[in-house]
């Protein structure tokens, strides 16, 4: 099997084993940069020459139709249609339950805060369409988007050459709830969410996963334009296993990652020798299988790696220092190793918690951080698609409680109007309570 295998590599060597695929950022800046002021210029007209020359097809509007949702609805399979209703109601369910706002505090006598959430008004999903149409993705972008009640929810994702949409992403945007669904694709889509056209509304927020073009206009827009979800690249798992493991789930485990894109990177980090080899062997096995078994092999022999370490302990230094965007411990002390994990994307804990659950429908959220921004970012969750907006009722109670505090603190950073918003205050409390206390005298 054609997969890098490392032994024992000293924590010196770390570094290098942690690297993900690099891409020429400089030149795919420069491309994907004309094409965002090209949309922002020129609007539509830019839109349908770039789906002339990507997607191969001339389109006087972008907009689906009701009919073709119709049409959609039809060509999609009664049983893909139940599965995609049983991950929706898993996607609600462990989403609905991170919804709560802070209630009101009172932190001093007469201060009171609070917090209230307000979903972003308007938010962009974008649903790659190529040789694999995520339309799981359309459910995992476009829930937590319809529980959160954002009143404008638009998608784009890629037509084919016949000017159609997968229909199950059509069906799959139709039962989550998203408004409109524009056929636009690459790093166009991502320049007219974030611009607006005449036909596209600009939005706020943009999420979702894409090829790299789409990656890198992504983190142009999101410099100053517009928010987005997360920093976003190649996909990756890493699979944390020792000798109790079965090696055929392992080896699944790992080509069902490969299988995403020969960039993709799926690493096994074990204390056991004999199980990296049965692993290794498993996948020579199973990869032939495989449909998309010439993309499997070639991210397995680009990226993909087998490293042995003295133990567990070990294994999970490096595995934190990793931050995989998706990590599966299959191991005898498998929640003690959970409770260990400080940096990943998403966790699957036990042998039958494959990645494809997360992927499909056990209720987390597949729109993951990669590239080792699990270190500090999260996935997307109920929290991406709201606005938190924080309040404080003072009354004079509160005002004086606090004021001598606010007063030393902004003299002491020269802020004096800052000071005098509160002394003045507080010497006008002075003087109602000095009016009051000499019209009491006066009875």
């Amino acid at each position: 099997m054609d997969i890098e295998v490392i032994k024992y590599p000293p924590k010196e060597n770390w570094k290098e084993l942690l690297k993900r695929s690099v891409l020429d950022k400089a030149e795919l800046d420069d491309v994907v940069s004309a094409i965002l002021d090209d949309v922002k210029a020129n609007g539509d007209a830019a839109l349908r020459k770039y789906s002339e020359k990507f997607d191969g097809v001339a389109l006087e509007s972008f907009l689906v139709t009701k009919e073709e949702f119709l049409e959609a609805e039809e060509l999609t399979d009664k049983t893909l249609k139940e599965a995609m209703s049983q991950a929706k109601r898993n996607l609600s369910i462990f989403h609905n339950a991170q919804v709560h706002e802070l209630e009101q505090v009172e932190v001093v006598n007469g201060v009171t805060c609070w917090q209230r959430q307000v979903p972003i008004q308007k938010v962009g999903l974008y649903v790659p369409g190529g040789s694999a149409p995520l339309f799981s993705t359309v459910l995992m972008l476009g829930v937590p988007a319809d529980i959160a009640g954002c009143p404008e929810i638009v998608l784009c994702t890629p037509p084919n050459k016949d000017g159609k949409i997968n229909p199950a992403i059509l069906y799959a945007a139709k039962l989550a709830g998203v408004h409109k669904v524009f056929k636009i694709g690459g790093a166009q889509a991502i320049a007219a969410m974030a611009y607006g056209t005449e036909s596209v509304p600009k939005v706020y927020k943009i999420f979702g996963p894409g090829n790299q073009f789409v990656t890198t206009a992504k983190q142009i827009v999101g410099q100053k334009d517009v928010a987005i979800d997360l920093p976003a690249g190649p996909s990756e798992v890493e699979v944390l296993a020792d000798g109790d493991a079965d090696a055929s789930f392992v080896a699944a485990d790992l080509l069902s990652q490969a299988e995403h894109g020969k960039d993709s990177q799926a690493i096994l980090v074990t204390n056991s020798e004999e199980l990296l080899n049965k692993v290794r062997a498993e996948l020579a096995v199973q990869l032939p299988l495989l449909e998309r078994k010439e993309i499997a092999a070639q991210s397995l022999k680009a990226n993909g790696r087998l490293i042995l370490m003295h133990d567990m302990a070990e294994a999970m230094e490096f595995t934190n220092s990793y931050a995989p965007e998706h990590l599966i411990i299959s191991a005898r002390n498998e929640d003690d190793l959970a409770d260990c994990v400080i940096n990943a994307g998403s966790v699957f804990v036990g042998a039958f918690a494959p990645e494809s659950a997360g992927d499909y429908a056990s209720g987390t959220n597949h729109t993951l951080p990669t590239n080792g921004y699990a270190k500090m970012y999260n996935g997307v969750n109920m929290d991406s698609f709201f606005r938190k907006i924080t309040f404080q009722k003072i009354s004079r109670e509160g005002l004086c409680a606090i004021g001598n505090a606010i007063e030393i603190m902004a003299a002491q950073e020269g802020l004096t109007a800052h000071k005098n918003a509160v002394t003045l205050r507080l010497n006008k409390e002075i003087e109602r309570t000095n009016d009051d206390n000499f019209e009491d005298n006066r009875f």
